[in-house]
């Protein structure tokens, strides 16, 4: 891992971007010298990890106490798309406008941008917890998809909290039976083009013995501010 840039913001947070052989990342810490527990946060599939709402929600868990890390995945943010990623995501738009099914252009697009994230995540993850200040256990927020196989594939995964916000392959809904770890579930009640009673389902198939739904009204982007408060006291409650 080699940090390539750091800078200490003015919430006491300190921003350091890294890369890891192609992977760019960047990673979040708290002003404590203590070992602080590690929280992946991954992002939608498509999305750079500079995104601002991403940002946001790592800078607050830093000052609440987490390190917080997040990387470009093969064919997001800053990283060369596949050609067949590329085609895909036009079919998927030209089926949108049509007002055609889109759930096999989504099984071909989604499914093997988490084949691909899974390794690097998890390559990430050794390096990680690798540096000092660092310590597990270790919880994972956002993208569904990829944080159900994520956590089936890795027991350092302590504790997962995912947003219901995105399209999730037939695969990892199989997969979300063999999720033991505390989970928190975010839901957009009128998020459009996701049904809601499809993340119901996936709700109900996981394994976990504890896990918690969190249902707001609005649309995709309208989850509360509340909920990021929330999510680090459930991580609090299973990561420190």
């Amino acid at each position: 891992m080699h940090f390539t840039s750091e800078q200490r913001l003015d919430d006491g947070v300190l921003e350091r971007e890294f890369t890891l052989g192609e992977i760019p990342g960047t990673l979040w810490t708290p002003e404590s010298a203590a070992p602080a527990p590690l929280i992946l946060m991954a992002h939608n599939n498509g999305l750079p990890r500079r995104e601002p709402r991403l940002v946001a929600r790592a800078r607050q868990s830093a000052a609440y106490g987490y390190a917080v890390a997040t990387i470009d995945a093969p064919g997001c943010g800053d990283r060369p798309r596949s050609a067949a990623a590329e085609q895909a995501r036009a079919d998927l738009r030209r089926a949108m406008q049509a007002g055609e099914p889109v759930d096999e252009i989504l099984e071909s697009l989604v499914g093997p941008l988490v084949d691909n994230a899974v390794p690097e995540w998890r390559t990430t993850l050794d390096a990680l917890l690798a540096l000092p200040g660092i310590g597990g256990p270790v919880g994972y927020s956002g993208w569904t998809a990829l944080g159900i196989r994520l956590a089936v594939a890795d027991p350092r995964i302590a504790a997962a909290g995912f947003f219901a916000g995105g399209y999730v392959p037939r695969a990892q809904r199989e997969e979300a039976r063999q999720v033991t770890v505390p989970l928190l579930l975010l839901l957009q009640w009128d998020d459009e083009g996701n049904p809601r009673q499809r993340a119901l389902d996936l709700f109900d198939a996981f394994g976990s013995k504890e896990k918690t739904l969190h249902a707001n009204l609005g649309g995709h982007l309208g989850t509360p501010w509340f909920e990021r408060e929330d999510g680090d006291r459930f991580f609090g409650r299973h990561l420190k």
